[in-house]
């Protein structure tokens, strides 16, 4: 009885103990569970399967069914349309990896069929004009012809529904005469506002229409080609994130939330333009904040801006929405360096939630958001073949600050422990 006593008294505070043990080890593996997303492959390439893109697509899916396209255009003009639209193409994205006859691209083409249903809708339709040319603006027109044309690709020339492909083939007419009869490269997709991010969809889907029907537009493309490069941006030689409607002239600086779209499509529109492009916003816009990570600035480097309804709050200069587009373009540039590490530490951030049938990050409350990172993780060219990669410009260390951070938290509880178990050690027998 006595050597039992002495020994609790040894440990007076043994329940404390055990907590504060339990209480580290949760710490502990809180901890590996970081270190594991930022090491994990969190990208496969232009050909394989992203890891748990088709479960988040599965949440996406039913967000939408639930209302998450009424929601998100609360949150901006085109959330609904965004929220449909993306949803529609990382389907085309998926299908297109799989061979021609495989299930997976049937249900592809039927997902991304639905989403363009509703696009083509009053709810669709209704932030823009149909007084526009072409009807609706170059926003609406040119996104829909994208997806139009990818669901076409996803099936065999004989397979293809007639009245898509008329459609098809008259939206791009449309916007291959509104180009044609313009004094700008940038049509409108607002009345009296133009963007250059919204034609470069629009053009990129010309080409993707002389990759699956007959050619026609390629004058079109190379007199659009001209007049971008005739019109950039003076202060970092990319294309601007706004211009004058008439002129097509810069109106404001280059931003992240638009080149990073701009680079998931001009690689399809011209190779050898799209690189030298794509360089130049790496170089003015990539960052590592705090060298915590990858991330993406909404203004060049040594300018500083506001955020808006199309960046987001800014933290650090760093737009979020540029971060996880930029995945995508980097992706399809084959920097497969930064889209990987954009992955992971967006995995490591994102505060991804699982479970065996979906998966979703910031624990689901922004479906859109989940919509943009499945269409930027299934990123890949459909007209230009997979570019060389450009060289590296992320060093194959910057994890390192993260994971000591992650071993730091991981001991950090067990330092009293340790402690408390030394002195109890020295103490003499009673």
């Amino acid at each position: 009885m006595g050597g039992a006593a002495r020994g609790l008294d040894a440990y007076p505070h043994c329940g404390g103990v055990r907590k504060r043990t339990v209480g580290a080890l949760l710490v502990g593996v809180l901890a590996l569970g970081g270190v594991l997303r930022l090491v994990a492959p969190a990208t496969a390439g232009a050909d394989g399967e992203p890891p748990g893109v088709g479960r988040q697509l599965t949440f996406v899916r039913a967000a939408l069914d639930d209302g998450a396209g009424g929601d998100a255009q609360r949150l901006f003009p085109e959330g609904y349309f965004f929220a449909h639209a993306l949803y529609g193409l990382a389907r085309v994205e998926s299908g297109l990896r799989r061979p021609v006859g495989d299930p997976q691209r049937a249900v592809a083409l039927r997902e991304a069929r639905w989403a363009l249903q509703r696009l083509d809708s009053p709810a669709g339709r209704a932030p823009f004009s149909p007084e526009l040319l072409p009807a609706y603006g170059v926003f609406y027109v040119g996104w829909t012809n994208w997806l139009r044309g990818g669901m076409l690709a996803l099936q065999p020339p004989e397979r293809r529904n007639p009245t898509e492909v008329g459609r098809f083939a008259d939206d791009s007419a449309a916007l291959g005469a509104a180009f044609a009869s313009a004094g700008t490269p940038y049509l409108s997709a607002y009345p009296g506002q133009a963007w250059p991010v919204d034609s470069t969809v629009a053009v990129a889907s010309l080409r993707l229409h002389d990759s699956l029907l007959t050619p026609r537009y390629g004058p079109t493309v190379d007199r659009w080609l001209a007049g971008v490069r005739q019109r950039l941006d003076p202060a970092t030689g990319l294309m601007p994130h706004r211009v004058d409607p008439v002129s097509g002239g810069p109106v404001e600086v280059a931003r992240g939330t638009s080149q990073s779209m701009i680079h998931r499509f001009l690689v399809d529109v011209d190779q050898e333009f799209a690189r030298e492009q794509y360089l130049r916003f790496r170089d003015r816009f990539v960052t590592t904040p705090l060298r915590l990570g990858p991330a993406v600035r909404e203004y060049p480097e040594g300018t500083t801006g506001a955020g808006d309804v199309d960046s987001g709050p800014l933290l650090l200069g760093v737009s979020l929405s540029a971060t996880v587009v930029t995945l995508g373009a980097a992706q399809a540039h084959g920097d497969d360096r930064l889209a990987g590490a954009l992955a992971n530490f967006g995995e490591f951030a994102g505060l991804p939630l699982h479970t065996p049938w979906t998966k979703r990050y910031a624990l689901g409350a922004l479906p859109i958001g989940d919509a943009f990172l499945a269409w930027s993780k299934t990123a890949r060219p459909w007209v230009a073949d997979p570019p060389a990669p450009p060289p590296a410009n992320v060093s194959g260390w910057w994890r390192l600050p993260l994971l000591t951070a992650l071993l730091g938290l991981a001991l950090l509880p067990w330092t009293p422990l340790l402690a408390a178990r030394r002195r109890a050690a020295g103490r003499p027998a009673g």
